[in-house]
């Protein structure tokens, strides 16, 4: 590790941490030659690529994927936090999973079962811009398919059929 001071190339290591909001590795080092400190943080890079509808390639950004669940699940029961919590789920998944590259369609199916799981509206909600339905009919049957049973028992409350 090069010193930030003097730029020689050697330094000890005198102090290692876990920096867990960083997910990083804090070490404090010293220069073997002017023996001054500093501080570095060691990361894995464990860098993804998503490959888009159109053929091009784009890094993973957790902040796109944690702005598109939040805009499926405002004005649900799912906080921000648990949105941010699912992020990370899915990006954790994806990396022990050891992918260096996933298209869209896979990490929008990855979402969409999350969320099917966490609240069934925000899934919805997020089918409706991901699988882009052109009319009233596609939605329809994208809800049947989740809640058939809830879909039948809201029909018959509606034509007066009481459970038994």
């Amino acid at each position: 590790m090069r010193c930030p001071f003097c730029n020689f190339e050697e330094s000890k290591v005198t102090d290692s941490r876990d920096a867990i909001e960083n997910n990083a590795t804090r070490r404090r080092r010293e220069c073997c030659q002017c023996a001054r400190r500093f501080t570095t943080f060691e990361t894995i890079d464990l860098s993804l690529q998503i490959k888009k509808r159109d053929g091009t390639f784009e890094d993973f950004q957790p902040e796109k994927l944690i702005s598109g669940i939040d805009a499926a699940c405002r004005h649900t029961r799912v906080s921000h936090d648990q949105v941010r919590v699912l992020s990370d789920t899915i990006k954790a998944d994806l990396m022990s999973r050891g992918v260096r590259e996933i298209t869209s369609k896979e990490l929008g199916e990855i979402v969409m079962q999350k969320l099917q799981e966490t609240d069934v509206v925000a899934y919805i909600r997020f089918a409706c811009v991901y699988k882009r339905y052109k009319d009233i009919k596609e939605l329809i049957e994208a809800i049947q398919l989740i809640a058939p049973q809830e879909t039948l028992e809201h029909e018959d409350m509606e034509h007066g059929v009481e459970e038994k």
